[in-house]
């Protein structure tokens, strides 16, 4: 586990993936992550790029920065080129889940008092009280000790009291306060502190407000990684504390600290410190702490489980808030449905890359709808349909006679669009031309029509898509890279189909619910092959794809529910799932394929492309259908 008041160093603590339950300082200026062996954190995970991102020391923090990896690096579910890391944020590098610690200070302080660290050794006089020895928290009977000792009846008596007041509380700040004031009730100490992580809580017992406490970093250390109880008097005395000029200097005598343990993890220490002469501490004391420390971190971890769970309810219920009209539970979509819930109150632009077919449109659709501008127009222009003469008419319109056939003044899409929000498909096609004159639009707000002098003051909002990676098409000189840079504010990489496959069924019944409806058929669902062959299928053309596979299915169908003969022969064409049942037909049209491409193979001498041309069919699609009906293409070596 990671010492959690480690002041040396930030963390990564790893929460999920192939280094899951580790934890990797970032003791130096720069932590590169990524496939590569080389990096200093190695993940053994596909759809992390070999070199994916880096953590640098910036300031007095770090900043994480990606490297163009293929599937971005995520921040608390959101996309990011770089960023200065905050306490507790989320890192995903593909199905690695990290969370950054920063480096404590050497004084961790806010409005419940402080705890500053000071170094000092441990006496060799001072208790050591380890888990398995302390009075209750073993597993032995202690009713006849009750019995024979007054002490431990009076303790079991208070440790009961204690409890009762403790988990009665759901708010993790009054628990931390009473678990204080309890420690104070049952102690001579004159303050107290709970160190949990970056959440510190410290009380004065005279004046019963927070305080300061310079606690030995060498014992809450050991505490931390070894989950002991720790005991020590006369530390004006002792020379293990005479590098402690505080602890000296405030006249300390005595000394506890009890791990806060749940769950078999040590995440916390409670301290406690006397300076009166009188009032030393002792064995007793120290068991009853060890007990009373067990029930407060059960109490606390508790309640930060519940504070997690109505985090968590909250950002539900926002995703349920959220108007669109996707399909799709996995973890990909809902980390879409999360971009839209944190972009679309804003008045960035948006880019969104993904394959045709991922859904692109609708995702721009549902960043308007739940915008300011949602009572204002969408309007959406496919790039690459139209031709660069008419595309610069149809987005910034034309004055009369600007050109032959323009007998009227007309208002562009954009104009159109004022108060709305304008989405760009396929901008990857744009005309270099047009694209200097969008970039005007986004700098200046502003427009002037084909043949026009006039400038038009303009308010939209504008939301591109692209299945080309811009970055590398800005590189080669065919996409502006001040255009790319205007256009990529925030962005998100819709996922391929292939990669939520878990989505497949639940938008199969989607349409098959759709498209019965249209044609007056009655269909209950897929057949458990049918769904089979659905899930074997990689979809090159995405959730556009499916769709008309499932509609082609309800059409040609003549059951209630969709089988596999229903389907598509490319669907079919890859070979069964395992435990799928192949019915004959299927099998025959399989083999039948296979004689007749072999057949031409043969007839060709072995040139694939001359056995295309015998087949009618283009080379590349003899390719594919050769690769899903496993046979060897005539260029690979045999």
């Amino acid at each position: 586990m990671a010492n959690e008041l480690n002041p040396s160093s930030a963390a990564l603590d790893v929460m999920a993936g192939p280094l899951k339950g580790t934890s990797f300082p970032l003791a130096g200026t720069e932590t590169t992550l990524g496939r590569d062996p080389s990096n200093a954190i190695s993940l053994l995970d596909n759809s992390v790029s070999r070199h994916h991102c880096v953590i640098a020391r910036e300031g007095a923090g770090y900043k994480l920065r990606d490297l163009g990896s293929r599937n971005s690096t995520f921040v608390n579910g959101v996309p990011i080129k770089d960023r200065l890391l905050k306490s507790g944020d989320e890192i995903r590098v593909g199905s690695s889940v990290f969370i950054y610690v920063p480096a404590q200070d050497s004084q961790a302080t806010n409005s419940s008092g402080s705890v500053r660290l000071s170094q000092s050794r441990i006496a060799a006089s001072t208790i050591i009280l380890r888990k398995e020895k302390a009075r209750y928290l073993t597993r032995e009977p202690i009713s006849e000790l009750a019995q024979k000792n007054t002490r431990v009846a009076r303790d079991l008596n208070v440790l009961l009291r204690i409890s009762t007041s403790i988990n009665s509380l759901r708010d993790m700040q009054a628990i931390q306060r009473q678990v204080l004031l309890s420690a104070l009730d049952v102690s001579p100490a004159d303050r107290v502190a709970i160190l949990l992580g970056d959440n510190v809580m410290a009380l004065d017992r005279k004046s019963g407000e927070a305080c300061t406490i310079e606690a030995s970093q060498t014992v809450v250390a050991r505490v931390l990684e070894e989950g002991v109880a720790i005991l020590s008097n006369d530390v004006t005395t002792d020379e293990s504390f005479e590098s402690s000029q505080s602890l000296i200097a405030r006249n300390i005598r005595s000394v506890i600290a009890v791990p806060l343990e749940a769950l078999g993890q040590t995440r916390g220490v409670l301290y406690l410190e006397s300076s009166n002469l009188g009032a030393t501490f002792d064995q007793d004391l120290l068991e009853l702490l060890t007990a009373f420390g067990s029930i407060a971190s059960i109490a606390m971890a508790n309640a930060q489980h519940l504070e997690r769970l109505a985090d968590e309810n909250q950002r539900l219920q926002e995703e349920i808030n959220i108007e669109h009209n996707m399909v799709g539970e996995s973890p990909r979509m809902r980390e879409v449905y999360q971009f839209i819930a944190k972009v679309a109150p804003t008045e960035a632009t948006v880019l969104v890359r993904g394959e045709s077919g991922t859904g692109k449109e609708l995702v721009a659709r549902a960043i308007h709808n739940n915008s300011l501008r949602n009572g204002k127009p969408f309007v959406a222009i496919n790039c690459a349909a139209i031709t660069e003469t008419l595309l610069e008419s149809e987005l910034f319109g034309h004055e009369k006679g600007s050109f032959t056939g323009a007998v009227a003044q007309k208002k562009g899409k954009l104009e159109v669009a004022e108060g709305g929000t304008v989405f760009l498909d396929e901008i990857g096609e744009m005309a270099i031309g047009i694209q200097a004159k969008l970039l005007r639009v986004l700098q200046e707000r502003e427009l002037q029509r084909v043949g026009g002098t006039k400038t038009i003051k303009l308010d939209v909002r504008i939301v591109a898509a692209t299945n080309r990676d811009l970055q590398e098409e800005s590189k080669k000189g065919v996409f502006r890279q001040d255009l790319y840079y205007r256009l990529n504010v925030v962005s998100i990489r819709m996922p391929a189909l292939r990669e939520r496959r878990e989505d497949i069924p639940l938008l199969a019944s989607y349409f098959a619910s759709k498209y019965a409806e249209r044609a007056k058929r009655t269909i209950v669902g897929l057949s458990t092959e049918a769904r089979a062959y659905l899930l074997n299928y990689d979809w090159p053309g995405n959730v556009r794809e499916l769709e008309n596979a499932i509609e082609r299915a309800v059409v040609l169908g003549s059951t209630t529910a969709i089988l596999p003969e229903d389907l598509p022969e490319a669907v079919l064409e890859k070979p069964a799932p395992s435990g799928s049942v192949v019915t004959k037909y299927q099998e025959g049209v399989q083999e039948a394929k296979k004689r007749i491409i072999l057949a031409a193979i043969d007839q060709a001498g072995g040139h694939y492309t001359e056995a295309a041309k015998l087949l009618g069919v283009h080379p590349n699609y003899l390719h594919r259908l050769m690769t899903n009906l496993n046979l060897r293409s005539p260029s690979d070596p045999t």
